[in-house]
């Protein structure tokens, strides 16, 4: 069946979160991969509990609060301005190097985002990398974190296309196999080349690099 729509996840699959790690080094010399690393592991965590807990809050609450938690593990002191300088760092992630060139290449009628990103750090990171997109979609809309089934649903209902004809892109297994389970036909870039999780489900194709899409 042909693929109407392209989704894309953003953090991990076109932006890359550990682009954070020279600020992180930045504030406290020694620890910048140390601590980005545990930011990240604790924002995912976030999101899956919160999500079995019924619990939503916007992504950026839930990144500040795995800033915090992190900081805290480590034993490092997080200053005000320190906060909101590694705050203001994902509002303007770098983008992995394949990603503008693969963009260009338009293999869908319609491409887009679908994140578990809060739209007050979507829109301004999407800005800021001067990527475009015929829609940017948060799961804030859905109240609910992705895997879960209602926010991959956000894409079927604001496209009016059927699951099937829809493509979702994502370097996280876990998503993947997530969005695999609703019904889309999906695509894991497995750019470490690392081992897929037990989850039931598995992609449709396995990528090492979006250029390869």
């Amino acid at each position: 069946m042909a693929i109407d729509v392209l989704l894309y996840d953003a953090y991990g699959t076109l932006w890359d979160v550990h682009s954070v790690m020279q600020r992180c080094e930045s504030c406290w010399p020694g620890r910048g991969a140390q601590l980005s690393l545990l930011w990240r592991s604790k924002q995912l965590e976030a999101t899956w509990l919160r999500s079995l807990m019924g619990r939503y809050v916007p992504f950026s609450t839930v990144t500040r609060e795995a800033l915090e938690f992190a900081c805290d593990s480590l034993r490092l002191p997080l200053q005000k301005d320190h906060e909101s300088e590694l705050m203001a760092e994902y509002l303007k992630l770098a983008t992995f190097p394949d990603v503008a060139d693969t963009l260009m290449h338009k293999v869908a009628a319609k491409i887009g985002i679908l994140s578990n990103g809060s739209p007050d750090m979507l829109e301004p990171l999407v800005l800021h990398s001067g990527l475009k997109f015929d829609a940017v979609l948060s799961v804030d809309t859905a109240k609910v974190f992705k895997p879960a089934p209602a926010a991959y649903q956000i894409a079927v209902e604001r496209f009016g296309v059927p699951k099937e004809r829809i493509g979702f892109v994502s370097s996280n297994f876990w998503d993947a196999a997530g969005a695999k389970s609703f019904g889309f036909t999906v695509y894991w870039i497995n750019r470490g080349g690392v081992a897929a999780e037990r989850l039931g489900f598995q992609p449709d194709r396995v990528l090492k690099t979006l250029a390869a899409l």
